[in-house]
């Protein structure tokens, strides 16, 4: 039974995805969908399972901008941090997402809520996108 939402979620993103042309964006797209769905169906088990539990003390954000800005709140973003940084730091407390999520969530934070502030630098022979405090 626990494969039944996996299942479901599979066959929304294949649907979603049905009628674009093979390729990579196609499979970028599915990713995407899947992840979010996946991401979703978590959330609601999460939801149920503490619905059944007794209620906690410091209890844990369960959206992945609640958990950036736990993360921001402890003074993470007081330096210039790169998304593989800011997934390590998710990862340690066992909240692991892809980048392809991670990206537009920290997008949301810089340009419609202001949260945090994002620059182009140069590492090396690269340009990455470096996210801090406004």
């Amino acid at each position: 039974m626990a494969a039944d939402p996996l299942i479901q979620a599979r066959k929304r993103a294949e649907r979603a995805v049905d009628g674009m042309e093979d390729g990579p964006l196609k499979i970028a797209a599915f990713q995407t969908i899947l992840a979010r769905l996946l991401s979703d169906a978590d959330s609601g088990a999460q939801i149920q399972a503490e619905a059944k539990t007794p209620t906690r003390t410091g209890k844990q954000p369960d959206t992945l901008t609640g958990r950036i800005l736990s993360v921001k709140a402890e003074g993470f973003f007081k330096a210039q941090r790169s998304l593989s940084e800011i997934r390590e730091v998710l990862g340690s407390r066992g909240w692991h997402y892809p980048l392809t999520t991670l990206s537009g969530v920290m997008q949301g934070l810089v340009g419609r809520s202001g949260q945090l502030r994002r620059e182009r630098v140069s590492e090396g022979k690269k340009k990455v996108w470096k996210y801090s405090n406004p």
